[in-house]
């Protein structure tokens, strides 16, 4: 019977293995909704690997190789799952590996996600991650601060920095609508996979669509506000710190629109 799965390298991975990884924070990962056993946006995943492992490890693994795991792990699975591939080097944290080492791939699978329904209210948190542009792990801030947010009757944070931009979300990039064109912030931040996705397809789709930077002076002026991950192209945002927006329905229809005209690939 199909299962979830753990493997390591494209085998099944024991507790022994996995013990040391367990208390292991130099790592980086991609995540995935896999549907009849393809995902959107593939040659994202691997270019974010790719990208992430040199600068990390200064080595990366072949593609070829990190869809040959990929494959293992969904045989074993549902054909609807999420997928999370990580990448570690075996020689831990707090050393350097040397030219010898080649990175691992660790790759977990589980249910099938789709995101909240919305609409949200976003605290407003000052925070700017360190290497933001790679999707890494042991990052406690991001759950602290959606822990502080939810106690604060937020459902979740959005990041503003030194400069007072907004940037993303705490596992979330954000987009705008300014009732014509999307607006994308400028900001240091994590480039999303469905961020990316979603703004070659709007390319093809002949949507308007621009960067700017953003901060919580400019909102009133806005006509929506939405998140999105790998969950989910767009969960409408109704309000940012103080501020309310329109729900924009039409807004969060678009992005959807743009995100289902990406084909789904096998790995």
């Amino acid at each position: 019977m199909s299962t979830f799965v753990v493997q390591r390298n494209g085998r099944a991975v024991s507790a022994e293995e996995l013990a040391p990884l367990a208390f292991s924070g130099y790592a980086h990962f991609t995540a995935m909704q896999v549907r009849g056993g393809r995902t959107r946006g593939l040659d994202l995943h691997l270019e974010r690997l790719r990208s992430a492992s040199m600068e990390l490890f200064d080595r990366a693994l072949p593609d070829d190789r990190v869809r040959a795991c990929l494959r293992a792990a969904l045989r074993a699975g549902p054909d609807d799952l999420s997928l999370t591939a990580t990448v570690y080097s075996p020689a831990g944290e707090f050393t350097v590996a040397g030219p010898d080492v080649e990175p691992e791939l660790l790759v977990r699978t589980g249910p099938a996600a789709s995101g909240p329904q919305g609409p949200l209210a976003l605290a407003v948190v000052e925070y700017e991650r360190v290497l933001p542009a790679v999707k890494h792990v042991g990052e406690v801030a991001k759950t602290y601060f959606l822990r502080q947010a939810v106690g604060q009757g937020f459902d979740d944070a959005a990041f503003v920095d030194r400069r007072a931009r907004l940037s993303e979300g705490s596992i979330w990039n954000l987009a705008f609508w300014d009732g014509a064109a999307v607006v994308w912030p400028e900001a240091e931040m994590l480039g999303g996979t469905t961020m990316a996705v979603v703004r070659r397809q709007l390319d093809r789709l002949g949507v308007p669509q621009r960067v700017q930077e953003v901060t919580l002076a400019d909102l009133p002026a806005l006509a929506g506000a939405v998140v999105m991950n790998s969950w989910t192209p767009g969960v409408a945002v109704r309000r940012i710190g103080s501020v309310s927006l329109p729900e924009a329905p039409s807004f969060v229809s678009v992005l959807h629109r743009a995100y289902q005209a990406e084909p789904l690939t096998a790995p």
